[in-house]
């Protein structure tokens, strides 16, 4: 294939923060824009998908510290092959992709109008895909797919129980489960998104506000509980959780947003996992799943991803995480990127 690195610009604009605070320290400036090297891809990027790693992590409250100041942010984008570096086979100028990494997000982050990724994190866009959907999919569905059948090992007929599953990841979790024929049980806190929840693929929705859960599990399920919990939340809800679980479940926990300690469940025998997405996004094989995972569910329509809320353009990125951290949207939130 012809090297085209040398086309790549010298400079893009991308979002950056000099101190850890709320969404008003992000900023838009011009930044170095290395031409692709070998085995990268340079990617014209058209939209951005939110996390809420990447709101922890602009506050300081992620589990490692970013380097500031001047530091970088974003695990996924979509777009364009715009260059290819030497020894890149599988893409060419033109192809329609999603991107992620799995490395330090200062140096690594992927809110810009370009960027520069190993093609090992580049994945084709499955046609019928835009770029909104496609920035949706990648960390959602991997975290979906790789805390509940990996680690998890949900199977057909087990009932699941998500937590905060109005989230992106919750969303993605649901088509998940009605993929591979299991019973998803959605938690959350008040009725205002019960119905977005149902038409987002939940048989069954708990309000935790209203609703005793355990009670509820047990209704659901005829007494014998969830064989498998994907929990959000942590803190000491989370020995609730474990009432709720038959026993021999497994709580798979891949989030903390209650930011407490979490308080382990006694009634054991259970089985309790902490879940990093990072470990399958490290590992060639587990990526490798993952995306075929994704792309064919993507192509048969089992997999849709749930946009709650679009920005448009980079200068929204502060509007973006305020929103993100109002907990107010129903799946992914995305910031599309002018040119």
């Amino acid at each position: 294939m012809t090297d085209t690195h040398t086309s790549a610009p010298a400079t893009t604009r991308a979002v950056l923060f000099h101190t850890v605070g709320d969404p008003d320290v992000l900023t838009v400036e011009e930044v170095p824009l290395p031409a692709p090297g070998p085995g990268e891809v340079l990617v014209r990027v058209e939209a951005l998908g939110l996390n809420r790693a990447e709101a922890l992590f602009r506050a300081g409250t992620y589990f490692y510290q970013p380097t500031l100041p001047a530091s970088r942010n974003g695990y996924e984008a979509a777009g364009t092959v715009e260059a290819v570096g030497p020894g890149v086979e599988e893409f060419a100028p033109g192809d329609p992709v999603t991107a992620t990494h799995a490395q330090e997000l200062s140096g690594h982050g992927l809110y810009a109008e370009r960027v520069v990724a190993p093609a090992g994190y580049v994945f084709h866009r499955p046609e019928g895909v835009d770029a909104a959907h496609g920035a949706a999919v990648w960390l959602t569905y991997s975290t979906a797919y790789g805390a509940l059948i990996e680690k998890g090992g949900l199977r057909p007929g087990d009932h699941v129980l998500i937590t905060g599953a109005s989230s992106g990841v919750g969303t993605a979790a649901l088509q998940v489960a009605n993929r591979i024929g299991a019973v998803p049980v959605a938690t959350t806190r008040t009725r205002a998104k019960k119905r977005a929840l149902l038409d987002a693929g939940a048989a069954h929705v708990v309000t935790t506000d209203d609703e005793d859960l355990v009670k509820e599990v047990g209704r659901i399920t005829g007494g014998a509980g969830v064989r498998l919990i994907l929990d959000a939340i942590g803190g000491p809800g989370f020995a609730t959780l474990g009432e709720a679980a038959a026993p021999d479940g497994t709580l798979v926990q891949y989030g903390w947003l209650d930011g407490r300690p979490t308080v382990m469940p006694l009634n054991w025998p259970l089985t309790v996992i902490g879940y990093n997405n990072l470990a399958l996004s490290a590992d060639p094989a587990g990526r490798r799943r993952a995306a075929h995972f994704i792309a064919s569910g993507l192509r048969s329509g089992a997999l849709a991803p749930v946009v709650g809320a679009t920005f448009d353009g980079l200068e929204r990125m502060a509007d973006a995480h305020r929103l993100m951290e109002s907990n107010t949207h129903t799946g992914k939130i995305v910031v599309t990127v002018r040119h």
